[in-house]
């Protein structure tokens, strides 16, 4: 790779001690221990009020979509609520758009206090496709999460691969051609096509 790639993550997560950013903690230095640039972006950092369409620009919102939109590579991290992604993450995604996911590459995350958590990952694919981005194959989930850490550090070496292998990925294919658009992002209301 030419350029040294940049690597923003999103975390989803309130919690002063949260797994989610944790978890993401070890997939960026992973990024960085392959030659990315770097940025947690912790969301209980910036003042995200909930999403008023009238309102684009409330709180952090500009601070929020200019880091987003200066990464390669995005990974948005969530803890498991109710099968799905956190409000929290929601309400920043529902600030950013094409301008910021349309073309990037995105690795999706999530830890969960139950056995079951990947329906969460699909709705994020989900939200992604409509945004034209490009999702890397590879996906974590790290189910009844409680259990899975040593400080900041995961038991398993199994989980903790999986968890550098996405923060390999998504330098790998930082700068991958983006596919033609699809049917989704083509009918999406925000669509500039």
């Amino acid at each position: 790779m030419p350029d040294r790639p940049h690597v923003v993550a999103l975390c989803g997560s309130l919690r002063e001690e949260s797994y989610t950013r944790k978890a993401l903690r070890i997939a960026l230095d992973e990024a960085e221990n392959r030659g990315a640039s770097v940025d947690l972006l912790d969301l209980r950092e910036l003042d995200l009020p909930l999403f008023d369409g009238d309102d684009r620009d409330a709180g952090d919102a500009a601070e929020l979509r200019e880091r987003v939109r200066r990464a390669d590579s995005v990974v948005l991290g969530t803890p498991v609520y109710h099968g799905s992604y956190s409000s929290v993450l929601k309400t920043a995604l529902d600030y950013c758009g094409f301008d910021e996911f349309e073309h990037a590459t995105v690795g999706l995350l999530c830890v969960a206090g139950g056995s079951f958590p990947i329906t969460s990952l699909d709705h994020l694919r989900s939200v992604c496709r409509a945004l034209n981005a490009w999702v890397v194959p590879h996906q974590v989930a790290l189910p009844t999460v409680r259990s899975k850490f040593d400080g900041e550090r995961l038991r398993e070496e199994r989980d903790a691969e999986r968890v550098r292998t996405l923060g390999r990925r998504v330098v790998e294919y930082a700068n991958i051609e983006p596919d033609p658009a699809c049917p989704e992002s083509l009918e999406n209301v925000g669509a500039t096509h």
